[in-house]
């Protein structure tokens, strides 16, 4: 079969499908052409998903007449440029875009029209490309001082087939919508606007620099919820810092995308970020919840490379390793600093859950408590108490609150509230204020200055011995276990290499392991904690988290899962009836530990309540 040399109108058709796949596609790389262009102001329109009509309007830069030829030519660019030597410099890129390849690969799968007026220019000029013809340049109207305003109609008319293999108009929509959120997020000093339709989506004013201004933008686009749950980000490590906000634990979703990383004000998706955020959380959430976060990870431009693929929307790392400590690290220390804090959305849920019961109808036996006229109708013979309501189990004896009652608690608490110069305290001024009652032997009922706490004793207590578990293996070590027979496990040479150069890593976990040969480990010792394992399969798990992610997490998982499983059997269960001091010792524990607010499952350990929100539920408010 003889070697043909394609077109360059086919070149340019099949370069533009690694580069404009969708819509969505042409949107991020019109908006980061005007981001890059200085602009604070991006207004985005589309119609039928985007292949009937996109417009990407900016006040940036701009474009001359002699430019806007030059930008529609493949491999034409402003944002690269030879150094003294005359060398083209591939690694120290600065901006979004950089490979000239985005508006002559739209062009030619589509029908273009740019109209721009470059900066102190008094004309503007326009030119249209249909399926990779140009045109000239002429002169057209511009609303701006300066700017430029892109309008794509027909999408991939030039390539039929490629239509074929669009999903539906509103998924498309969708998509446009959730990449100019994305944008906008990283960069929350420009304003945005969407509409999609005619119909107006969305409407971001410019925000200040800063992590204020970060949060607003944040809170604009994924909620108000997100504000009131978001922790901030700040670590700065060898030259690499990373800032942003993540959610508390108790505030996560049922799949990942909400989680948005961005690298130099790039949006990416890159499987090394994504797996340390989920390392960071892997303690706090079960594994089909995930946590909510906007990471924003800033370094030097030549310790990430950005030419790795078309789209631009994967990265790769010089150290990868320094780049997923720092997230880790910067992550566990934040959810640390939240100590026993729960998301706000535990208490909404619960306050949703309370619905009003209504009057039982004709045919159902009668109500066993008062009836709707109240005291009056009991005053009258309406209604009487029978015997059972007369008395209520719990509310005559002695409370939890500090009182002359003789509880041994209580006596302990009197006598170092009445040490010379002591500050006497009243329970309810604790963050989890003093407990008041037990409710069906499972949740503690406490009472604070400003609402009700109400605790699920087990799931409380399983957080308090996994914490202390976690805490006693750091400090002593991991016990090991010695095999009888040492096992030895067959690796791809390469993998062996790996798990045998991190040995001193994996000895401090509990597992000794050592080279036997090319392409085989010998396994010594594994940790106790994990009993009769599986010794070889823990190898295999190791070295493949290795490979993909550059350190073994599948033996601090396994790790991590016994304790948890330990700490679950060894704690409080439900239906064991608790003193008023052992449900104040418990409070008290978990207002100084770390991660409290969440059992090692991700679920709550206890929901708050405030007075507000109560008496606005009993119509007081």
């Amino acid at each position: 079969m003889p070697i043909r040399r394609l077109p360059p109108e086919t070149v340019n058709r099949i370069a533009a499908g690694e580069v404009v796949e969708r819509p969505a596609s042409a949107v991020k790389e019109l908006v980061e052409n005007a981001l890059d262009a200085g602009a604070t102001r991006v207004e985005v329109e589309a119609h039928g998903g985007g292949l009937s009509r996109i417009l990407v309007a900016d006040d940036g830069q701009g474009l001359s007449a002699d430019e806007l030829l030059l930008a529609v030519e493949r491999h034409a660019t402003s944002k690269l440029f030879p150094d003294s030597d005359g060398n083209w410099d591939l690694l120290h890129i600065a901006t979004l875009g950089f490979r000239g390849e985005a508006l002559p690969s739209i062009g030619s799968v589509a029908r273009l029209n740019i109209s721009s007026r470059a900066r102190g220019a008094s004309d503007a000029f326009s030119l249209l490309v249909e399926g990779g013809a140009m045109g000239e340049p002429s002169p057209a109207a511009f609303p701006g001082a300066h700017g430029a305003r892109v309008e794509v109609r027909d999408l991939f008319y030039a390539t039929p087939a490629r239509l074929k293999f669009m999903k539906s108009e509103r998924a498309e929509a969708m998509a446009i919508a959730e990449e100019v959120k994305r944008q906008a997020m990283a960069h929350e000093a420009v304003a945005f606007s969407l509409d999609l339709d005619g119909r107006r989506v969305l409407r971001l004013p410019a925000e200040t620099h800063g992590p204020e201004g970060r949060l607003a933008r944040l809170s604009a686009i994924l909620g108000r919820e997100f504000h009131e749950n978001a922790l901030e980000i700040d670590q700065l490590r060898d030259g690499v810092r990373l800032t942003g906000f993540a959610g508390l634990p108790t505030y996560n979703r049922g799949n990942a995308a909400h989680q948005y990383l961005f690298v130099n004000g790039r949006p990416v998706r890159d499987r090394l970020l994504q797996g340390a955020l989920r390392a960071a959380y892997a303690d706090y959430l079960a594994r089909d919840r995930h946590p909510t976060a906007a990471l924003y990870l800033e370094l030097d431009p030549t310790l990430v490379d950005v030419n790795v693929h078309p789209a631009k929307a994967e990265v790769r790392f010089r150290d990868p390793s320094l780049v997923r400590g720092l997230i880790v690290g910067a992550l566990r220390h934040a959810l640390a600093g939240a100590g026993h804090r729960a998301s706000t959305t535990v208490a909404a849920a619960a306050l949703d859950g309370f619905r009003a019961q209504g009057f039982p109808g004709q045919g159902y036996p009668p109500p066993s408590g008062p009836s709707p006229a109240g005291y009056s109708a009991w005053r009258s013979g309406g209604w009487a108490p029978s015997a059972t309501t007369q008395s209520f189990p719990g509310f005559a004896e002695a409370t939890a609150r500090v009182e002359p009652q003789g509880d041994l608690g209580e006596a302990v608490w009197s006598a170092a509230n009445a040490q010379p110069g002591a500050q006497i305290v009243d329970p309810v001024d604790y963050p989890l204020g003093a407990a008041r009652a037990q409710v069906h032997e499972t949740y503690i009922v406490a009472q604070t200055r400003d609402g009700v706490v109400i605790v699920d004793q087990h799931a409380a207590h399983e957080r308090l011995v996994y914490e202390r578990m976690k805490a006693e293996m750091d400090a002593g070590g991991v016990a090991r276990q010695t095999l009888l027979l040492p096992e030895v496990v067959e690796l791809d040479p390469a993998e062996a290499d790996r798990v045998v150069a991190r040995a001193d890593e994996l000895a401090a976990l509990g597992l000794i392991i050592e080279a036997f040969g090319p392409g085989a480990v010998l396994v010594r010792e594994t940790p106790a904690l994990l009993g009769d394992t599986d010794a070889a399969g823990l190898v295999r798990d190791i070295a493949d988290d290795l490979a993909e992610n550059g350190q073994a997490l599948a033996l601090k998982e396994r790790l991590a899962d016994v304790c948890s499983t330990m700490a679950c059997h060894g704690s409080v269960r439900a239906g064991r009836r608790l003193s008023a001091a052992e449900m104040n010792a418990l409070l008290r524990q978990m207002e100084v530990t770390p991660h409290s607010g969440q059992c090692n499952h991700g679920r709550p350990t206890y929901v708050e309540l405030k007075l507000a929100d109560i008496e606005r539920l009993f119509g007081r408010r």
